[in-house]
């Protein structure tokens, strides 16, 4: 949310101490699942305690923070087989939510516009512009829905997992290039949903989201090249 130069002073000052945290988090230097002292952040940014529990609850509003009641916060943090049940069930209300769309007639263009986000983030190798793209597309899709549950339900799977993404991403400096091949699954819910085929439009839903679960892991982390194999009668040239 843009923020105004008439912001009272806390207010700057949380969101302030909120941006430097999340960069301590995208640079990699608060690893997923530290926990987030308050007292120690308080006296390396000088500023008071309470401006830093501020900062936490916001950075909890966006998913980088996990917070249970009388615990510390922590850096979200998911396994692997956490992100697969979170696609698994992304499948099951994205599908609804796109089911419902379709049968309402809804309009489409908030779709298309996050999509042409993620086509210019692509070509531009923008990864980070790319997931703001993403999840702005698939919060959309959920609102086109018109329940307020299933939104609900949406930001409370979206919001955690397109942070954590974000920082594997930022923290081992992946591009944009494994997000080519699914450009065409976002264009292709779209077109299902202007074509108002409902039950065709669910399927492909839950198909994409299995899809996207297979690989969502890896993609967010930058894997170091394979060595070049060993050819059969190759001298070492060295000796």
């Amino acid at each position: 949310m843009a923020r105004s130069n008439a912001d009272p002073p806390e207010t700057l000052v949380k969101h302030t101490v909120a941006d430097r945290l999340r960069q301590e988090i995208a640079c990699g230097r608060l690893h997923p699942g530290t926990r987030i002292v308050e007292g120690t952040w308080a006296q390396s940014f000088n500023v008071a305690q309470a401006s830093v529990r501020e900062a936490i609850n916001l950075l909890a509003q966006d998913g980088f923070v996990t917070k249970a009641a009388g615990r510390s916060a922590r850096v979200v943090s998911l396994s692997e087989q956490n992100v697969l049940d979170m696609y698994e069930l992304r499948g099951a209300i994205e599908g609804l939510a796109a089911r419902l769309a379709t049968k309402k007639g809804a309009d489409i263009s908030s779709l298309e516009e996050a999509l042409v986000k993620m086509r210019k983030a692509f070509r531009e190798d923008r990864p980070e512009d790319m997931l703001d793209g993403d999840l702005e597309f698939h919060l959309e899709l959920c609102h086109l829905s018109g329940n307020v549950y299933v939104v609900e339900q949406s930001r409370r799977i979206l919001l955690p997992l397109f942070a954590f993404a974000r920082i594997r991403v930022l923290s081992s400096g992946q591009d944009a290039s494994v997000w080519g091949k699914d450009l065409e699954a976002h264009q292709r819910i779209i077109d299902l949903i202007k074509e108002g085929q409902p039950d065709i439009t669910e399927q492909y839903v839950r198909y994409a989201m299995s899809r996207f679960a297979q690989s969502a892991y890896d993609n967010w982390e930058k894997r170091p090249a394979s060595p070049p194999k060993k050819t059969r009668g190759t001298r070492n040239s060295s000796r």
